[in-house]
């Protein structure tokens, strides 16, 4: 199940926005556009979207100009106590390999955005357990953030789990082009197993005896109740929106040239894509219409930043000269974007 269908407490974002303010950002600026009051960061009842936690990832990635590894940092400050009750539980399970078990089967309840999945390596290393992480689908540098995230927060709470003699075997990152994907010059290291770049993907291997390591605070009538009320929580929390605002959602988060297509969005809906289209015709609307309804909000939005000129906004949005683009602005707003920049400065 996609994290898309599913809503999230505050705890993330305040831990964000204490991350970010450490280092000197003020919480305006990384709350900015997500819709989120400083308020609601406090309140344990606070049901937030996805878009709204991205959005907040998206202005700490901006403000602090994409430092390569700051995913692995933001990743080393998360704690059992930031989960909640998905995080009780695994304190409380009897096993190392039982809290993994529980981690799993409930982890739409953590903040992760990547597909995280376990098993034993195959070939020479059968003593070896993997933890392997598919990054989002979402822009490259946001993707590359939120998987590093995941990664090393996931490193932090085995370690924090296992006791201080557990330490994991390895640590693997994949290489590629563009600042993001430079190794951190910062942290070399994570729960005693060093960084290595250049793998096909993410993933964490510890040594498989670890699975039957026996936890210091296991309770099996805790485990229990945290099972029946993770679940419980889970069902409160599954988002019951239209297809349609799911589909936004998905939409607004991706940059133009990552923008999925309709085999894509009916692969996060869970659906084929004959009945996603069935679908948002009955809700009013169409993938074509969506996709349109996206860019003009997007356009809008850029011709507020006043640094970009018009003609870098439509290189930006795909456009292949400015001439298709303003015929296009205009369609949407009944004004070229030279004068809807004028009106709205």
């Amino acid at each position: 199940m996609s994290f898309w269908n599913f809503a999230r407490g505050p705890a993330s974002v305040r831990l964000l926005l204490d991350f970010g303010q450490h280092r000197g950002l003020s919480a305006h600026e990384l709350l900015a556009g997500s819709k989120i009051s400083p308020s609601q960061l406090d309140d344990p009842n606070t049901e937030l979207a996805a878009t709204q936690e991205l959005k907040v990832v998206e202005n700490l990635l901006r403000l602090s100009r994409h430092p390569p590894g700051l995913g692995l940092e933001v990743g080393q400050c998360y704690r059992f106590s930031t989960f909640g009750l998905w995080g009780y539980g695994l304190v409380c399970s009897a096993t190392l390999g039982e809290a993994l078990s529980r981690a799993l089967r409930f982890v739409q309840l953590t903040y992760a955005y990547s597909v995280i999945e376990e098993g034993l390596q195959p070939g020479t290393e059968a003593d070896t357990c993997w933890l392997r992480l598919r990054p989002p689908e979402l822009a490259t540098g946001l993707s590359r953030f939120l998987v590093e995230r995941d990664l090393a927060a996931a490193a932090t709470l085995m370690c924090e789990l296992g006791g201080p003699h557990f330490s994991l075997r390895r640590i693997e990152l994949p290489a590629g082009r563009g600042r993001a994907f430079r190794p951190s010059a910062s942290l070399t290291a994570l729960g005693g197993a060093p960084l290595s770049y250049g793998a096909t993907g993410y993933g964490l291997a510890f040594d498989v005896a670890w699975l039957a390591h026996k936890l210091p605070s296991a309770n099996p009538t805790s485990a229990a109740m945290c099972d029946e009320m993770c679940t419980q929580l889970l069902e409160r929390r599954r988002v019951r929106a239209g297809t349609t605002t799911l589909v936004r959602q998905v939409m607004a988060s991706t940059p133009q040239h990552e923008r999925p297509t309709i085999s894509r969005l009916a692969d996060i809906t869970s659906t084929s894509q004959r009945t996603l289209r069935r679908r948002l015709r009955g809700e009013g609307t169409s993938f074509r219409a969506l996709m349109a309804s996206t860019q003009s909000n997007e356009a809008a939005q850029l011709l507020g930043d006043r640094s970009l000129s018009i003609s870098a906004i439509a290189e930006r949005l795909g456009y292949a000269d400015l001439s298709s683009f303003s015929q296009a602005f205009k369609r949407w707003h009944g004004v070229s974007p030279s004068l809807y920049r004028r009106q709205n400065s």
